[in-house]
């Protein structure tokens, strides 16, 4: 029994020698390098809004290896750069950062990873080149080592690292519309807008082209929106005018247009500058009212209606015509009639001669008129329907009309003595 069991204690033992050694692999490294590139363009323009995008390369390496006794393995490697924070801030570039700081996550040995950070180009940037501080905070392994058979501590600390980024800044035309001048303009018809633009910016504009553009759904839509003029130079001013429309679905207010300049740069690229965006007055669609100066009519006659045509509006109405539409009982030969340009606030008079028919009941009738006239444009636009209002009295009974027929039988009687007369004389 004991030797028995001597056995078998030096049958586990052998068995138990027979085991690997366990062993734990550890990297040796200052921990991870961090740098950082603008990728694409760098170059941008006074007022532009800009992506800087960002390229952040660890290329922090694992340059020596350790192998120990123990049976815990790490985590992390020293070289992985944790819960990776880019902010980028202007320091004296011309540039207003809109992103706030932004976590990436973590960065490996030899990976990178791209963000992209919003911001803003001044307008009164100057040409040249500029260094934007970018900051990278992180945390990495510095230090794991186990406190017992079973627990790995591991110890974590907290860098940063400011990477320098280099933007340059472009010369652009920049415009300031020195003064805006429209035409009178109202709903629903069309007229003229002059500018006075000034080049604020630092680039000599060549082959130069002003345009004006209808901003969004505006009602101020530019019918001739582009001016040629040629060599802009920086400190230049232009005078451009143009045609624009007012859509009918317009108030009496002011909307917007944008204007941009079209040019070739010193490069002999033909860029674009940043829009500038005025206002345009736009007065309420011209108006009239019509006040007839006879309104009476007998049933039965003809005779001529003055109405007087008045312009309510804010605009100048070009070569006016009115028209008066004749109903039962009434008709008319000829319904229109020309009166001339109408300045707002001032009337003219149209004539129409009109036949009341026999019988008509007496009483008030409304009749519709309306204005054609031509804008400054010379676009043909029509009026609103105003109302006129002509009553018919009734026919003229006793006095001269009674007696007519009298008239006429005394006249005959007259006619044949006379006749008798002559004969007899002539005999």
């Amino acid at each position: 029994m004991n030797f028995r069991a001597i056995l078998s204690v030096v049958l586990v033992f052998l068995l138990a020698c027979t085991f690997p050694v366990m062993g734990v692999t550890t990297y040796l490294s200052p921990g991870p390098s961090l740098s950082a590139a603008v990728s694409g363009t760098n170059e941008f323009t006074p007022g532009q809004d800009a992506v800087i995008t960002v390229v952040i390369l660890n290329s922090g390496t694992n340059d020596m290896k350790q192998v120990m006794t123990g049976t815990i393995d790490r985590d992390d490697l020293p070289t992985t750069a944790k819960m990776v924070t880019v902010s980028l801030a202007a320091g004296s570039a011309p540039v207003k950062v809109k992103s706030d700081p932004q976590n990436i996550g973590d960065i490996t040995s030899h990976a990178s990873q791209t963000v992209a950070i919003n911001a803003k180009i001044t307008n009164d940037a100057t040409e040249g080149e500029y260094t934007l501080p970018l900051n990278l905070t992180y945390t990495h392994l510095a230090d794991a080592s186990e406190v017992a058979a079973d627990v790995l501590q591991s110890k974590y600390r907290t860098s940063s690292v400011i990477v320098p980024l280099t933007i340059r800044i472009k010369p652009q035309v920049k415009i300031e519309v020195l003064e805006a001048t429209a035409d009178k303009l109202s709903v629903g018809t069309g007229g003229y807008i002059t500018l006075k633009i000034r080049n604020l910016g630092f680039e000599d504009g060549k082959k130069a082209t002003v345009k004006l553009l209808r901003s969004g759904t505006s009602p101020v839509i530019p019918t001739d929106a582009n001016v040629f003029i040629g060599d802009f130079p920086s400190g230049g001013v232009v005078t451009c005018r143009y045609k624009v429309a007012i859509s009918n679905e317009a108030g009496k207010q002011s909307y917007p247009v944008n204007v941009v300049v079209t040019y070739e740069n010193r490069d002999g690229d033909v860029v674009t500058s940043s829009q500038e965006t005025i206002g345009v007055p736009v007065l309420d669609k011209v108006t009239f009212t019509a006040v007839p100066e006879s309104a009476a009519l007998a049933s039965g006659t003809e005779q001529v209606v003055k109405v007087r045509y008045t312009n309510t509006g804010e605009v100048t109405a070009y070569s006016a015509q009115a028209r008066l539409s004749t109903v039962e009982p009434f008709s008319s030969a000829d319904n229109n009639a020309y009166l001339g340009d109408i300045r707002p606030g001032e009337s003219a008079v149209a004539l129409y001669t009109i036949r009341v028919a026999d019988p008509a009941e007496a009483k008030p009738y409304s009749l519709d008129t309306e204005v054609r006239y031509r804008d400054a444009l010379q676009n043909s636009q029509v009026s609103d329907t105003i109302k006129v209002t002509l009553q018919v009295t009734p026919a003229a009974s006793g006095g001269l009309a009674g007696l007519l027929p009298f008239i006429v039988l005394i006249a005959a009687v007259l006619g044949a003595g006379y006749y008798l007369l002559s004969r007899r004389r002539n005999m």
